[in-house]
């Protein structure tokens, strides 16, 4: 491992500080049974989304953040068992052989990896009706469900350096399912139609081909959308901090990277 990964990795005691800080008020607001309620936010929260999204907002979208030390994928076995390790192991693997694929190789790389993993409800895995977790977590878990595994391609595929401005995380109604559902949806361009990365239908498609699925909003690490009827038509409402689960899954990778 070299010292420019190691130093990616940890950041400094000062930094880490602010964000431990800002992480303590995230976990003080902990609300969520509909997508819609997402959205609401108190105002005391601007100077917190203020400095935990300022200071993340960079921190998360540089190639190399994801980058573990040896030290820290001997821990994940440690404290989880062998098999978790050898699923980070994959991962970082996945990560790293990724230079010099196009973009389409990497969105199949990554929806195919995460797609492996069990799909387990909230309840049964968390003991919670509503948990988003940290790809860590969804790994050494070896499970989720379409919002953990949605998170996890996002990260994975910005570390793979596709620019956030590309994705977003996307709530639609499973219409065949009759319930709410994340996928992650992939922009060519501002005005293509988007590329959907899901877990039901495994098959990376154009948003057009999958009239099962009703979006509702969108967001990634620069905004927050609400959508119309089409996933490619959109209209953005303000940050993505506006939602409570995002604070706080951000709030979680940033004690893990801190570790």
């Amino acid at each position: 491992m070299t010292a420019h990964s190691t130093n990616t990795y940890r950041r400094s005691t000062a930094r880490w500080s602010l964000i431990r800080i800002a992480t303590r008020l995230c976990r003080r607001d902990s609300t969520r049974s509909d997508p819609a309620e997402h959205i609401a936010v108190p105002r005391w929260w601007s100077i917190v989304t203020a400095v935990i999204i300022g200071l993340l907002g960079s921190t998360l979208c540089t190639a190399g953040e994801f980058t573990l030390t040896e030290q820290a994928i001997a821990r994940v076995g440690q404290e989880h068992g062998e098999y978790a390790r050898q699923r980070v192991v994959y991962w970082q693997e996945l990560i790293h052989s990724s230079a010099g694929l196009s973009d389409m190789k990497k969105l199949r790389r990554v929806n195919d990896f995460f797609n492996a993993l069990d799909f387990v409800n909230d309840i049964d895995h968390w003991g919670k009706k509503d948990y988003w977790a940290t790809p860590m977590e969804t790994l050494i878990s070896n499970g989720g469900d379409c919002e953990d595994f949605s998170i996890a391609k996002y990260f994975t595929l910005l570390e793979m350096g596709i620019p956030a401005e590309k994705m977003r995380l996307t709530y639609v109604k499973a219409l065949r399912l009759n319930q709410a559902h994340m996928v992650l949806t992939y922009f060519p361009s501002a005005d293509d139609d988007p590329l959907v990365l899901d877990n039901l239908d495994k098959v990376i498609s154009p948003a057009a081909m999958r009239d099962d699925l009703l979006p509702v909003y969108s967001f990634n690490g620069d905004g927050l959308w609400l959508a119309k009827k089409r996933l490619a038509d959109s209209k953005q409402v303000g940050k993505a901090d506006r939602l409570a689960p995002w604070r706080e899954v951000i709030a979680r990778i940033s004690d893990e990277l801190a570790q």
